[in-house]
């Protein structure tokens, strides 16, 4: 592996805080998306289940519907036997024939009427399947616009800012390669560590960028000097003076138009 060119501290300073000012760019591009991505990702889930809903009502449905027509053979075979029953009887020899043969209708009538009462329950719950299928479609149909309302939002915000963001990412590759391992290593610590992702800030008014705590002047010359990096006791973030950081800016500023 190719050794890293050694660069003095003022320029590791300088890759440092460009890398800052790039990142902070795309962090600024992401922000725009927000919660987009995650808002149509849970609409995709939840048009999914809705979906899988409807699809498992309607099976259960025509399950219903098979079962009714079992029922409906069933009551058309209990009356054939019965009429086979009555034939019988004309025919019979003794009370005995006769009456295990009433018993035998007996029973048919007794399988139709469990029969109707089922198929009455079948519908009444096909009924109500189909009343939570239509409430259903209803429910999907509204999220099924919102999603494609959500879906152009985010495909509108990552038309216009794609390219930008591409182009940011291949510079940040770029200048966290300028730094040697250790030191992108801390950054990238202190980047996630932090509040918004500055891990390195410049002094303004005697304090570090965003801070109130002030910076004794003997360090604040030390940070001018640009001989070491300094890190500031109280954010913990890497800091740079305000002449440096102006001059990055306005080279930085030229990249990004």
């Amino acid at each position: 592996m190719a050794k890293k060119k050694e660069i003095s501290v003022e320029q590791k300073l300088r890759a440092l805080y460009d890398l800052q000012l790039i990142d902070s760019r795309i962090d600024e591009i992401r922000n725009v998306r927000g919660e987009l991505p995650l808002e149509v990702e849970d609409l995709e889930d939840e048009v999914a289940g809705l979906n899988t809903r409807i699809s498992n009502l309607v099976e259960d449905a025509s399950n219903l519907e098979t079962e009714i027509n079992n029922k409906k053979q069933a009551i058309e075979d209990s009356n054939v036997l019965m009429k086979k029953y009555d034939e019988q009887q004309k025919n019979v020899r003794n009370n005995r024939e006769f009456d295990s043969l009433s018993k035998e209708v007996e029973f048919q009538d007794l399988e139709i009427q469990l029969a109707e009462k089922r198929i009455n329950e079948y519908k009444a719950k096909i009924a109500q399947k189909n009343e939570v299928i239509e409430n259903t479609k209803e429910k999907l149909a509204k999220q099924d616009l919102h999603l494609s309302h959500k879906k152009a939002e985010l495909d509108a915000i990552l038309k216009e800012t794609e390219k930008e963001e591409k182009l940011l990412g291949e510079k940040s590759e770029e200048f966290a390669k300028s730094l040697d391992d250790h030191l992108y290593a801390a950054y990238t610590r202190i980047r996630t560590k932090v509040k918004n992702g500055l891990a390195v800030v410049a002094i303004e008014r005697g304090a570090s960028g965003g801070s109130y705590f002030t910076i004794p002047p003997q360090v604040q010359l030390e940070i001018a000097n640009r001989k070491k990096i300094i890190i500031d006791e109280h954010s913990g973030r890497i800091l740079v003076d305000a002449t440096l950081a102006e001059e990055e800016k306005l080279k930085m500023d030229k990249l990004f138009s």
